[in-house]
């Protein structure tokens, strides 16, 4: 694994973007995972906003989203899919055909899972995975105790995610919610991943991920054993961590 620090928030977003947009011109044919929340949204805005004054070509790329929100419409704002599209996907001009996410519903979730992860796999797996950090250390929605062997599954939704959602929707508890994500060995077997995090209150849960122990109780810190996982960290992020000999500085 390595380590990226960087001084503050803009130079984060832009260290991240460029990441991405390397892959893209690297890899005309890349496979990139994506993820969704504040951190990311940054990220996204800052991809749009280069290839607005940079054009470059991203045709042939296969976007997805690490997870989705199961049991809403797809059209919500606070799906995935509608967070994915509005903010990278529509902007870089991706046909829909290259953007691959699970429904929102379907009466069989189970085929779904399996589809997703066989579509992946049938363009060649995962070249570059992008991910938040939860504050309890999950990623994707694989959520503490999540076995590091699951594959494409249904996952109990955060209860505060969940919450915020029903009140949105304004949907009975009697309505099921679920998180279909990657699962943890599906993530483990990209060929790059980027951990992107900021933040003072994330300081603690980096250190657990990257200097605890590896555990499913703290799911991100299996990316430890990853051989191609770069964590990338603004100052606030990192100012816990310890015993990391070299930060790298940008």
């Amino acid at each position: 694994m390595s380590i990226t620090i960087v001084a503050n928030e803009p130079e984060f977003h832009s260290i991240a973007a460029w990441r991405i947009i390397t892959e893209i011109q690297s890899n005309p044919q890349a496979v990139i995972g994506l993820s969704t929340g504040q951190t990311t949204k940054e990220i996204h805005a800052t991809v749009s906003q280069i290839y607005q004054m940079y054009p470059f070509d991203a045709s042939g790329i296969t976007f997805f989203g690490v997870d989705e929100v199961i049991n809403v419409p797809r059209d919500y704002y606070g799906s995935c899919y509608t967070m994915l599209k509005t903010q990278l996907i529509d902007n870089l001009g991706i046909a829909e055909n290259n953007f691959v996410m699970p429904p929102t519903i379907s009466d069989d979730m189970d085929r779904e899972c399996q589809k997703f992860q066989e579509t992946l796999m049938s363009r060649g797996g995962i070249d570059l995975q992008i991910l938040g950090l939860g504050m309890n250390g999950h990623i994707g929605f694989n959520q503490p105790g999540s076995s590091f062997e699951n594959e494409t599954w249904l996952s109990e939704m955060d209860e505060a995610l969940e919450s915020r959602i029903r009140k949105e929707l304004e949907l009975p508890d009697e309505h099921k919610l679920f998180g279909l994500t990657l699962g943890i060995k599906n993530i483990m077997k990209a060929r790059k991943i980027i951990l992107a995090v900021k933040g003072k209150s994330k300081a603690e849960i980096v250190k657990q991920v990257i200097e605890g122990p590896v555990t499913n109780e703290v799911p991100a810190s299996i990316l430890q054993l990853h051989p191609n996982c770069e964590f990338l960290l603004d100052s606030d992020a990192a100012s816990l961590l310890t015993t990391v000999k070299e930060k790298i500085r940008v």
